[in-house]
């Protein structure tokens, strides 16, 4: 076995093998076997919250010890693979076997950054809210292009991806959306994406063809389920239905069945025209503004409030936490953990994980100093 292919190995081997010391490996088996008596009980489903509960607890569980037990299996079949094909001079064999360690070695370095997944909220459905920033129609087309790259990463991981609320710019583009995303860990992923994003291009919208500068800020949230608590007096709220603005289809209606709530005290805005019935989306408008009173509340324990509003609050320069370069040259840089791809059309597609998983990894063991931006 070639040198590089063998220190895959060990890599993934590596890695496995934390998988294993993080889950505690024979007290998850014996939880799991606990959960599955659980809920093979009859009555099981008489109180159905503390059986959400049981069944989540279950299904991550379960999640990872099966997903171990593959990583394992196949590290295996891949290893025999490529001797089989040194033993055999069958080159297109031994390639195989090599693609194989080359994909699980990434998967389970991936899921070793799952693994920094623990906060209250983690494992939750997300909201993403994008608005635009400086930049007039520039930045409100940029806002378009961030809604595509979340769904695009979004539907990469076989997530459910739901718009909410758009709202559509003057000329081209978008003003703001928010989109709900639902799967396992959804917002421990996409947390570290909320702040300023900037690009830099040539302006299809300019017929001197200039480089221009667009903002548009990203706010993640986390959907508040039932076992959490949050109390929103009415009283402190302003309710405001509209007309939807969609560019077409579902978005157009004829009634204002749009719903937008404001949180008074603390000026929190949320809005929702997915459904035709006024009645649904007001439904999920409190939804929404729970989970934002949540959000904030958890980023007080963090202590990092005064950042997060900062950034939510100047959508300009000197406040963007990714620069995205398309001219003169290709380039996207992180200003927090000095992440970069220079692919910034892969970037666009989806391919964000190198960018989360360098922030949630500095967020849990810290360093990292100011870095430079980009021209």
């Amino acid at each position: 076995m070639r040198a590089e292919i063998q220190h895959l190995v060990d890599e993934t081997k590596q890695s496995v093998g934390l998988l294993r010391r993080h889950l505690d490996w024979d007290n998850a088996q014996r939880r799991l076997a606990e959960l599955n008596a659980q809920a093979e009980d009859p009555n099981f489903w008489n109180d159905a919250e503390a059986a959400q509960k049981t069944m989540r607890e279950r299904t991550s569980i379960e999640d990872q010890i099966t997903a171990i037990k593959r990583l394992e299996q196949e590290l295996d079949d891949a290893i025999t693979l490529i001797e089989l094909g040194e033993m055999e001079e069958d080159q297109g064999t031994i390639t195989e076997g090599e693609e194989a360690i080359r994909a699980l070695q990434a998967e389970a370095a991936r899921r070793q950054v799952e693994t920094l997944l623990s906060g209250e909220a983690d494992g939750n459905d997300t909201y993403v809210e994008v608005h635009s920033g400086a930049g007039g129609t520039e930045s409100q087309d940029w806002t378009n292009m961030l809604q595509r790259m979340y769904g695009r990463w979004a539907e990469r991981r076989k997530y459910k991806v739901e718009l909410l609320e758009i709202t559509d710019g003057e000329e081209a583009g978008i003003k703001s959306a928010t989109l709900l995303i639902k799967g396992l860990n959804a917002y421990g992923w996409l947390k570290t994406e909320s702040g300023v994003h900037r690009l830099v291009r040539i302006s299809p919208f300019d017929s001197n063809a200039r480089r221009h500068t667009s903002f548009a800020s990203v706010w993640v949230y986390p959907v508040v389920d039932d076992r959490i608590n949050i109390e929103i007096k009415e009283s402190d709220c302003r309710i405001d239905t509209f007309r939807s603005s969609g560019a077409g289809g579902q978005h157009v209606n004829t009634t204002d069945s749009a719903v937008r709530i404001t949180h008074i005290p603390t000026g929190i805005v949320v809005a929702c025209q997915q459904e035709r019935s006024q009645h649904k989306n007001r439904a999920t408008a409190w939804n929404m503004l729970r989970a934002r009173l949540y959000e904030a509340e958890l980023k007080k324990r963090e202590e990092k409030a005064n950042a997060e509003a900062a950034a939510k609050t100047d959508i300009g320069w000197g406040h963007q936490i990714r620069s995205y370069v398309l001219q003169p040259y290709q380039l996207v840089k992180d200003l927090r953990t000095g992440m970069q791809s220079t692919s910034p059309q892969d970037v666009l597609d989806g391919d964000l994980d190198q960018f989360m998983e360098a922030s949630l990894a500095q967020r849990v063991y810290g360093g990292g100093e100011a870095v430079e931006d980009i021209d």
